[in-house]
């Protein structure tokens, strides 16, 4: 019986190779000389980190970020913003959680999407996976395009087997 994953996997090493691109921008743009400006990334929490001097600078380090991100063909929608927080004196920081893996909401929400479209497909949960399940390859054509359609989500189809 044919099947595939739908999962959320973001690629950290073009993460990674964006914000290198965005520090060195922002060490050398004019408008953030002598300011504590920088952002970091952490591969293992899967977050970045932005530094600031103000909340409009936090703005606009994001916007750099954004830039180089979509540079390197990486889904802005991948990003979860945090609040931004006072880290003592007028420094601001902000982290920027990567989503990564489908969470127990999502999932429910990827498998009750397959379900009303009533479609001839199964979805499971596995994990941080949904896999879906159908007798035919249309089928499970068709219900990758429901839920691209229905859901607003950068999802990767993988794991194909017949």
């Amino acid at each position: 019986m044919p099947s595939f994953d739908v999962k959320l996997d973001p690629n950290l090493e073009a993460v990674g190779n964006a914000v290198d691109t965005s520090a060195k921008e922002i060490g050398t743009r004019f408008d953030f000389k002598g300011t504590s400006a920088a952002v970091e990334f952490k591969k293992k929490e899967k977050e970045v980190v932005i530094f600031a001097d103000s909340d409009f600078q936090v703005e606009q380090v994001r916007d750099v970020l954004y830039s180089k991100l979509t540079k390197q063909k990486v889904d802005i929608r991948f990003l979860d913003l945090g609040k931004i927080e006072k880290i003592g004196g007028d420094k601001v920081k902000q982290v920027v959680k990567i989503k990564a893996g489908i969470d127990a909401e999502l999932a429910k929400k990827v498998v009750k999407v397959i379900k009303d479209s009533k479609m001839k497909v199964n979805a499971s949960i596995q994990g941080e996976e949904v896999r879906i399940t159908g007798n035919k390859r249309d089928d499970l054509q068709a219900a990758q395009g429901v839920i691209r359609k229905e859901l607003d989500y950068p999802f990767d189809f993988g794991n194909y087997r017949d």
